[in-house]
Parts: structure tokens; C-alpha cells; sequence
């Protein structure tokens, strides 16, 4: 049996991420009311900064082995607003409070200004079906 070789690393993965929601943020921008793909933007949201959180912890992880524990740290800093972004954004979301999710996104606008996502993309809709999958895991997590 062969090795399987994976092509892509965390830092592309990261990148793809991070235009993958700055294409939904103006997507969900654009929309005129919170109808349900808004919601599944906003859920598509959730899920890929819990994907970069979970990115930066595997990137450091080849860096703490070396001990460049400086670097490690400094770098989980500034990432650091993945994971609480993601938990209120989660929440808000599931209780359906149009205010917090609106500062919640108006937050991650401010995170994603300087991400250049293309008008014309390749990446599709991603985000369709992302609140079923949201409020599924949310039932059978809880």
C-alpha cells in the first residue's frame, strides 16, 4: 500500500478559508433581509473559522517539536479571535438574535477587510445546506 500524500498544506487551507468567507460575508452583506441562506452564510461562517482555530493548532505543532515556542505563541495569538468569533457567532445564531449576530459579523468584517476574495471565484456555494448541518450537531450534541 502506498503512502497518501497530501498536496496541501494548513497555511493554503487557511488562505482558502479566509476567502471562502470573505466571499460570504459580501454574499450575506448583499442580502436584504435574514432569510435561510443567510443563515446557512452565517452557519457556512461558524464552520470555517472553527476550521482556522483547528489550523492553527496543527500548524504550530512542527514548530513547538523544534522549540520555537515564541514563535508558536505569537502566532495562536494572532489567530486568537477564531475560536471566541466562532463560539458567539454560534451561539447568536442558534438563538436566532439578529444584534449579536450582527455584531458578531460586523467583527469578522473587520478581521476580513484585507482579505482579497475575487468577484468572479471558483468556489461556488459552499454554504448551501450549512444550517441544516449546524442545527444538526447542535441536537445531537445537546
Amino acid at each position: 500500500m502506498s503512502r497518501v500524500i497530501k498536496t496541501e498544506n494548513v497555511a493554503t487551507e487557511r488562505t482558502r478559508l479566509m476567502k471562502a468567507m470573505a466571499i460570504a460575508m459580501r454574499e450575506l452583506i448583499a442580502k436584504q433581509g435574514f432569510d435561510s441562506q443567510a443563515r446557512d452564510l452565517t452557519a457556512f461562517m461558524v464552520f470555517a473559522l472553527d476550521s482556522v482555530s483547528q489550523s492553527v493548532e496543527r500548524s504550530v505543532v512542527p514548530w513547538e517539536k523544534r522549540g520555537y515556542w515564541v514563535k508558536a505563541d505569537r502566532f495562536r495569538m494572532d489567530w486568537a479571535w477564531t475560536e471566541p468569533t466562532a463560539k458567539k457567532l454560534r451561539v447568536a445564531l442558534l438563538a436566532e438574535d439578529m444584534g449579536a449576530i450582527a455584531e458578531s459579523i460586523a467583527s469578522l468584517a473587520q478581521r476580513l477587510q484585507n482579505v482579497d476574495a475575487p468577484v468572479k471565484h471558483r468556489l461556488g456555494t459552499p454554504w448551501v445546506g450549512a444550517w441544516e448541518k449546524l442545527h444538526a450537531a447542535q441536537s445531537a450534541g445537546g
